[in-house]
């Protein structure tokens, strides 16, 4: 058996990591000085409360020890797996394959380490994709093969301004649609609305063939209806396969903030 591991930067949903086995190993989150598991003792929704209008946390946060992955390869072993799939952020922009690499060498069992070139909800798109191969029948290397080659067909369209637009505040007025493309943030549109918001992503998202695999991301729970319309336009086309939600955990949110929402997606 061949089991898959990831780290928690991806922010794989539970419903993928369930479907697929996947062991996912905490990184460290540090909001205010004080030290959180991402995934673990650091509710999602509880992280968003700390962002108010007279409060802006100082967030930071850092890799999985090898010590972390190596509990993490012991638990796939224990479970039967006989080779280890191990997907993570790329290495130009992260030092989690370094801490992995340093676990699988002493793993009693092979360890295949994958950089993906990518990072966050990419990382989840190429474990999802290995998975879906896995499930199939296809061996290490083949599923290898597909995770290693996804980064480039992996698109994106997201807001940060989901919690203005839905509490209709002033500064809502032609907010943007953006996307990542490679470190760059790009703008891809100008909205006034959440229906023009929810129709510009999806619009966005259609665009990328046919066999699409589409995951939904929220960040402040207050932005769900958001990414409820996103997930309903989407999921309503002919050329959509599945749509997953996944919540934008903390070494994400961090980053981008509390309004968050948007699509990533790849053709299968």
């Amino acid at each position: 058996m061949i089991g898959l591991c990831t780290d928690s930067n991806s922010q794989l949903p539970p419903l993928l990591a369930d479907r697929y086995g996947v062991e996912v190993v905490p990184m460290t989150v540090v909001v205010d000085d004080r030290e959180y598991l991402e995934g673990h003792d650091l509710d999602i929704d509880t992280f968003y409360s700390m962002f108010t209008e007279a409060h802006q946390p100082t967030v930071s946060f850092s890799e999985p020890s090898p010590g972390q992955f190596a509990l993490a390869y012991d638990e796939l072993i224990d479970r039967g797996c006989s080779q280890i799939l191990s997907i993570h952020t790329s290495a130009s922009v992260s030092g989690t394959l370094t801490a992995a690499r340093l676990a699988a060498h002493t793993a009693p069992v092979p360890v295949r380490l994958i950089d993906s070139g990518t990072a966050r909800f990419g990382v989840s798109c190429c474990v999802w994709a290995a998975g879906e191969a896995l499930a199939g029948g296809a061996s290490i290397d083949d599923a290898a093969g597909i995770a290693e080659s996804l980064a480039p067909r992996l698109g994106n369209a997201f807001i940060v301004s989901g919690l203005d637009l839905i509490r209709g505040t002033r500064v809502a007025r032609q907010r943007s649609v953006l996307s990542l493309e490679g470190d760059t943030v790009v703008v891809l549109a100008r909205v006034d609305t959440i229906v023009d918001a929810v129709n510009e992503i999806a619009r966005r998202t259609l665009a990328h063939g046919d066999g699409l695999r589409v995951a939904v991301g929220t960040a402040h729970r207050d932005v769900q209806p958001i990414a409820d319309a996103l997930a309903h336009a989407v999921g309503e086309a002919a050329n959509v396969i599945e749509v997953v939600h996944f919540r934008v955990g903390p070494s994400l949110g961090a980053e981008t903030g509390p309004g968050t929402v948007g699509c990533i997606v790849f053709a299968s």
